[in-house]
């Protein structure tokens, strides 16, 4: 009789083991580890990503809307290997607003820069205009949010700055939020 129980524990031991392992996934990597990688390379939702590099890194952010923290930022030295090293926004302003969820809204379509020694981002929220956010450090601090450029559907920043040290801001309209679409301004 114990011969015969352990004989059937040790079979239902097995099983499980068996069973265990079959149902263990696999994480995803796109480096395939021989030079090549396979698509998707980031097997998550950064959408409307902005990348730049410094030195001999990459950084990217990406849409984060009404998420906080927010404004995901990555790093990757060959633009296939990327790891998540912070956020660069604690709270969404204006505060009063986003304490409730605003499914859709917030952070859309941000743009991140290196210029003179620092880190800006200029990040669009449609309903309000456009944010920046700095910082010496990649990993931050990050200054709190200043609206730079207020206005109803001002979307898709793109910072850029002449010889001279003046900055231009170049932004889209979403027709959803302003009426009009496919209109670019520059603004200094």
């Amino acid at each position: 009789m114990k011969r015969t129980l352990v004989t059937l524990l040790a079979a239902l031991s097995l099983n499980t083991v068996h069973a265990q392992q079959q149902t263990v996934s696999k994480t995803w990597v796109s480096d395939l580890g021989n030079g090549t990688y396979k698509n998707p390379v980031l097997d998550a939702d950064y959408s409307d990503p902005d990348a730049i590099r410094v030195g001999d890194k990459f950084y990217m952010i990406a849409s984060s809307f009404d998420a906080v923290p927010g404004l995901p930022i990555l790093e990757s030295t060959d633009l296939v290997n990327w790891k998540l090293i912070g956020h660069a926004l604690k709270r969404q302003p204006p505060f009063e607003h986003f304490s409730r969820t605003q499914h859709g809204n917030g952070v859309w379509a941000p743009s991140i820069r290196y210029h003179n020694g620092e880190f800006y981002i200029y990040y669009p929220d449609p309903d309000f205009g456009i944010y920046l956010t700095k910082a010496k450090n990649i990993t931050g601090p990050w200054t709190d949010p200043v609206l730079v450029d207020a206005g109803k559907g001002l979307i898709d920043p793109c910072p850029l700055w002449d010889e001279d040290g003046k900055v231009y801001l170049a932004i889209a309209y979403a027709g959803s939020r302003a009426g009009i679409k496919s209109v670019i301004a520059m603004k200094q």
